[in-house]
């Protein structure tokens, strides 16, 4: 469904983030908490009303036999998703779990990954992460990124114009309806060496930690719309 909606504002997404910044194995995923910092980084626009600022980034995935995306785009399902959770500033004594009892309360921007076979090493901030990866193999276990990147480095390679955006719940337990979520319509391309390093994660049991994505589920009612851009092409 297509519905005139602003878009999206970024502010201070171009800023460094505060480092060192920590990955972690937490048996489920891979996360990275973000740091507040004096100019916090906030979204705006598509469907969020207020201000929302990053708390954190996570990651889903597959198997070498299979897909890992949590959203399908035209029934297409991607090899990976990064969701950089935001919570909204109005709640801003609250922690992230607190503030997702609130129908407001979070939003999340959610890309797609698709393996490809190249190899070329970019500015895209996935290679600081999954360059540590090996040193998280363990559940619960961290290692610290080198170098600094801001959170717009993850965007470089989608069009922040053109999305996908819905009222919709967290897709793990027990998932809150609190989270307005923006699903971007472009891919994120990384390299297959790169992505194959997810699947020697462990989880809590010492099994793979794979395929930890939560299955399509029914819209149920939901109006899911899309904001498109046109590309202005001159006189």
């Amino acid at each position: 469904m297509e519905k005139h909606l602003p878009s999206l504002h970024f502010e201070f997404y171009d800023n460094q983030l505060m480092s060192p910044l920590t990955v972690v194995n937490n048996g489920h995923t891979v996360n990275i908490d973000l740091p507040r910092s004096a100019l916090v980084p906030q979204i705006t626009g598509g469907l969020m009303w207020e201000k929302f600022e990053p708390k954190s980034i996570h990651f889903h995935w597959g198997s070498p036999n299979s897909k890992g995306s949590e959203h399908t785009i035209n029934n297409e399902r991607y090899d990976a998703e990064i969701h950089i959770v935001h919570k909204n500033v109005r709640y801003f004594d609250l922690s992230v779990g607190e503030a997702s009892k609130f129908p407001d309360g979070l939003a999340v921007l959610a890309l797609m990954i698709q393996a490809v076979p190249v190899s070329k090493r970019t500015d895209n901030p996935l290679f600081k992460i999954f360059d540590v990866l090996p040193q998280i193999i363990p559940n619960q276990s961290n290692a610290t990124i080198k170098g600094e990147f801001s959170l717009q480095q993850f965007l470089d390679q989608v069009e922040n114009k053109d999305f996908y955006t819905y009222k919709g719940s967290l897709t793990t337990p027990m998932c809150a309806e609190s989270v307005t979520w923006t699903v971007f319509k472009d891919v994120v391309h990384f390299p297959q060496k790169e992505m194959s390093k997810l699947w020697s994660l462990r989880d809590s049991r010492g099994r793979p930690l794979i395929n930890n994505y939560r299955k399509s589920q029914n819209i149920n009612y939901r109006d899911v719309y899309f904001k498109h851009a046109p590309v202005y092409r001159g006189p």
